[in-house]
């Protein structure tokens, strides 16, 4: 059974930075693609980043590239998504993706 657990949400102001955690167990995430996403209220599910099985192809978001940084520890089983100067339209929650499970979310709140 695989288990993806997000961790790493809060509140910051415009401009600041949070770094988002994934943990995942029951499958090795250096054999699978990790997504990130993120749903804000009234609109659809959207994904942010993903990385590779071997961490060396990483994709992003137009509304988020050059922002936020994708990453992953295969040792540690985790995937991370660095988040830096955050603007307000970046609130949401975000959830991890892997081998077709679902974390149950973090929510990210950026305002002043």
């Amino acid at each position: 059974q695989v288990e993806v657990v997000e961790s790493g949400g809060g509140w910051v102001q415009p401009g600041g930075s949070l770094k988002l955690a994934c943990a995942v167990s029951g499958v090795d995430t250096e054999h699978y693609r990790v997504r990130w996403y993120r749903q804000a209220p009234g609109k659809e599910r959207e994904l942010v980043a993903s990385i590779s099985s071997a961490g060396n192809d990483t994709n992003y978001a137009n509304s988020v590239r050059g922002r936020f940084t994708i990453s992953k520890d295969n040792a540690k089983n985790t995937v991370y998504l660095q988040m830096d100067n955050l603007k307000s339209e970046d609130t949401a929650v975000y959830y991890c993706s892997c081998w077709g499970s679902w974390g149950q979310g973090t929510q990210v709140t950026v305002s002043s």
